[in-house]
Order: structure tokens, then C-alpha cells, then sequence
């Protein structure tokens, strides 16, 4: 017979439908060579369809889980900058997929980052050499410490890193959605997944779902409140108790630290 006591389960990356290859999964699609004066030359995998639809945006800025270590795609602004080493990918990985589903191309000014959205573009600049390059980010990593962004073979090439393998850099946010912010407004957009939540309770009767959503309200500041949303989990029905209302993954991470809620679950939606 089942209690309303709380079901603890977690969500993995596949769980929410995303692609996370960290620069490396398997692919058939591979790009082509095709002879010109005897020569091979590139025919480039760019001429593909950037993917920028609200669906992807949502699964690739889940909380993500690598090699046991958790990952939270966050909100970004135009201007935020980063410091830390550049590493690169390039004929291992071309012509596979992406985090986000395209398919890379070694060729291609993109590049992996492990929390900025999906499209935001970024100037890179090699702090070793002084050169740099802008590029997309439509890929997740590297999944290596200390390093902060993986660029493909071309932008690589571009800041002379390419013989080295790394190379100190600073990145700086340009603008999201595959473009470089040039009004005010631009500028001064937030890149964000939209909403964020903690789940505070998991029952299978919707009663005792509704007792902690009230308890919750009752403490609860103004600018937050409890859903219940219904579910499934082992094929059997669930009502999940969320507190709504947080713009980011970090005010949700604050008020779980603040309000003595540290067992629970981020959720991204």
C-alpha cells in the first residue's frame, strides 16, 4: 500500500531528452571531399540549418550530469567575461553530433562550452599571442578541469593554438540566438532557459501533495509560489510539489541554501 512518504529519484541528462555527447558520440553523416584539379578540397557541413528552436533551448539548459559531477547551465549577459584555458576538437569529432543536434563541423567557427546557452556568441581572445576570433557555441564541454571552452579546428586555427593543443584565453559574450548584439536592447538582453524550480515533495496521493504545497505557502516570500505537477514515474501516477517563480539557476541554489532545503531538487523548464 502506498504512504505519502517523499519518493526520491534523480533525473539524468537522457531523462530530459538532451544530447550530451561532450564532443564525442557516433555519427554516419559525414562530411565529403570532392575532387578539383586533382585535388581534395572541403565541401563544408555549414550549409546545415542552425537549430534555435524553444525545445532545444529548454533540454540543453538542463542541470546535466558528467563523469559524476553536475552541471548547471545558467542566464547569461552581453559583456559577461571568463577566464581560463581553450582547448580544441577537430577530425575525431567531425561530421557527429552536437549537445544541441546539429552536426559539427571541424570547419565551422562554434565551439563547446559547458553552461552558456546554446548560440551565444562569443569573442575569444588567445591571451598568450594576442590573436582572436568570434564564435557559436552549439556543443557542450570540455569536460576537463580548468579548461573553460573547446573551439573547433577553424577558430583554433584562427588563434594560433592549434600546435600547442591549449592556450590561456579570456571569452566574453557578444549576443545569443547565432547573433552579435548591436542595439541597446541587444545588449542588455538576458539569456536565460525562462523558468526554474525546486521540487520540495514527490507523493502518489494528490492529498498529501496539496498539504505540502499549503505548508510551503505559508512560508513562502511573495514573489514565489507552489504548483503541484502531475506526472508519472514507474509507470504509476505522481504529484510533484515545485516552488515557482525563480529567474535563474542560482536564485533557485540560493533560496535552497538559505531556507534549509539542500536535499532538494533544481529543475529547469
Amino acid at each position: 500500500m502506498l504512504s505519502d512518504k517523499i519518493i526520491k529519484f534523480s533525473f539524468s541528462a537522457l531523462a530530459f531528452g538532451v544530447i550530451f555527447t561532450g564532443c564525442s558520440s557516433k555519427s554516419t553523416n559525414y562530411g565529403s571531399y570532392i575532387p578539383i584539379l586533382g585535388k581534395k578540397v572541403h565541401k563544408p557541413l555549414g550549409s546545415q540549418e542552425i537549430k534555435n528552436s524553444k525545445a532545444m533551448h529548454r533540454a540543453t539548459m538542463r542541470p546535466y550530469k558528467i563523469a559524476g559531477k553536475w552541471y548547471y547551465p545558467t542566464l547569461a549577459k552581453v559583456g559577461d567575461t571568463q577566464r581560463g584555458i581553450a582547448s580544441w576538437y577537430g577530425p575525431n569529432f567531425h561530421a557527429k553530433k552536437t549537445s544541441n543536434g546539429e552536426i559539427y563541423d571541424m570547419y565551422a567557427q562554434t565551439a563547446a562550452h559547458k553552461t552558456l546557452p546554446m548560440n551565444t556568441m562569443v569573442k575569444v581572445e588567445n591571451l598568450d599571442n594576442g590573436k582572436s576570433t568570434i564564435v557559436r557555441i552549439n556543443d557542450r564541454g570540455p569536460f576537463v578541469s580548468g579548461r573553460i571552452i573547446d573551439l573547433s579546428n577553424k577558430a583554433a586555427h584562427d588563434v594560433d593554438m592549434v600546435k600547442k593543443g591549449t592556450a590561456n584565453v579570456k571569452i566574453t559574450v557578444l549576443g545569443f540566438h547565432a547573433k552579435i548584439a548591436q542595439t541597446k536592447e541587444e545588449k542588455q538582453e538576458t539569456a536565460t532557459v525562462g523558468k526554474y524550480y525546486i521540487q520540495v515533495g514527490a507523493f502518489r496521493r494528490l492529498e498529501g501533495a496539496k498539504i505540502t504545497k499549503r505548508k510551503f505557502e505559508l512560508a513562502l516570500e511573495d514573489r514565489y509560489n507552489v504548483v503541484i505537477k502531475e506526472g508519472t514515474f514507474e509507470s504509476k501516477p505522481i504529484n510533484r510539489v515545485w516552488i515557482a517563480g525563480f529567474r535563474s539557476e542560482e536564485e533557485a541554489r540560493d533560496y535552497r541554501t538559505n531556507n534549509g532545503l539542500t536535499g532538494a531538487m533544481i529543475i529547469a523548464e
